[in-house]
C-alpha cells in the first residue's frame, strides 16, 4: 500500500476521533495505516507537525459564513468553529495547541479580522476582536470537552448548563464591545 500524506492525516483524525489526544501516536496512526512508524517520517517529520496537519485538517471543515453583515457572519462563523470543534475529540486542545507552535497552517483569524475591518475597525482592533472570538470559542469548547471526558469517566454527572447558549452569549457580549467600538 502506498502511503501519502492526507492518508496518514486521515488515519490520525480516526484515532484522535476514537480515542483523543493522548492515544495519537505516531506508532498508532502506522499500525492503522499497515505501515512501519518509520515509513510515517517520509510525509510528516515529527509528531507535532503530525498535531499541526491534524489541527489544519479540523480548522478546513469549519463551514464558510453566508450572512453579509459583519455581525450575523462572525457569529455564525464562531458558531461553526464550535460546532467544527465539538465534532472531534480533545479538538480545542489540539488547534490551541497547535496555533501556539505556529506549525498550524490554517488561519482562522485573518477571515474574521478582514469582515471586521471592512465594517470599519481599525486593523489592529479588528484582529484583537478576531483573536479574542478564536480564543473565547477555544476555551469554552475546551471546557466542554474536558468535562465530557469527566463525565464518561464517570467523575461528574452531565451538566445542567446550556453549553452552545452560554457559548452564543458570550459571543454576543464580545460583538457588542465590536459595535461599541464602531460606534466611537
Amino acid at each position: 500500500m502506498v502511503v501519502r500524506q492526507p492518508d496518514v492525516v486521515a488515519a490520525a483524525v480516526e484515532i484522535l476521533d476514537a480515542y483523543g489526544l493522548a492515544d495519537l501516536t505516531m506508532r498508532r496512526v502506522a499500525e492503522r495505516l499497515n505501515v512501519k512508524a518509520g515509513a510515517l517520517y517520509w510525509h510528516i517529520p515529527n509528531k507535532q507537525t503530525l498535531l499541526a496537519r491534524v489541527a489544519d485538517a479540523i480548522l478546513d471543515q469549519v463551514p464558510p459564513p453566508s450572512d453579509a453583515d459583519w455581525r450575523g457572519w462572525l457569529r455564525s462563523w464562531a458558531s461553526g468553529l464550535r460546532a467544527t470543534l465539538l465534532r472531534h475529540r480533545d479538538a480545542a486542545e489540539l488547534v490551541s495547541s497547535s496555533l501556539a507552535s505556529e506549525l498550524c497552517t490554517a488561519d482562522i483569524v485573518t477571515p474574521a479580522s478582514d469582515r471586521l475591518t471592512a465594517a470599519g475597525l481599525s486593523p489592529a482592533d479588528a484582529r484583537a476582536a478576531a483573536r479574542a472570538l478564536v480564543h473565547l470559542t477555544l476555551g469554552h469548547v475546551s471546557e466542554e470537552q474536558n468535562r465530557a471526558t469527566l463525565v464518561e469517566l464517570g467523575a461528574l454527572k452531565p451538566p445542567a448548563d446550556d453549553t452552545e447558549a452560554d457559548h452564543a452569549v458570550g459571543i454576543e457580549l464580545l460583538l457588542d464591545g465590536v459595535a461599541s467600538r464602531l460606534a466611537d
